[in-house]
C-alpha cells in the first residue's frame, strides 16, 4: 500500500551530512518527496512510497548518519498523493 510520511528530526541533524544520507536512503528504499533543513535546527522529511518502505526510512532516520546525534524523530503517516518524481535535497 502506497502512502506518504512526514518526519521532522531533532539533535545535532544539521552540517553532519544528514540530508545526503537521507537522500541515498530514499533512493535505495524507491521512494520520492525532499529532505531539507528547517531554520529552528531540524530537519524535514516528505517521503511517499510504499508503507513498509517509509517505515524502514523512519526506523533509519531514528538513528541517522554516524556523525549525527538524533534525539526525537516525530512523524506522521498521511494519504498517498503522488506528488514527486523522484526523492531531492531542497536548500
Amino acid at each position: 500500500m502506497k502512502a506518504r510520511v512526514y518526519i521532522k528530526v531533532y539533535g545535532l541533524v544539521q552540517g553532519v551530512g544528514f540530508r545526503a544520507s537521507t537522500y541515498y536512503k530514499a533512493k535505495e528504499l524507491g521512494l520520492t518527496g525532499y529532505v531539507k533543513n528547517l531554520e529552528t535546527g531540524e530537519v524535514e522529511i516528505l517521503a511517499e512510497g510504499e508503507k513498509e518502505k517509509l517505515e524502514e526510512l523512519i526506523e533509519w532516520a531514528k538513528k541517522g548518519p554516524k556523525s549525527a546525534r538524533v534525539e526525537k524523530v516525530e512523524y506522521q503517516f498521511l494519504p498517498y498523493e503522488g506528488t514527486f518524481r523522484s526523492f531531492e535535497i531542497k536548500y
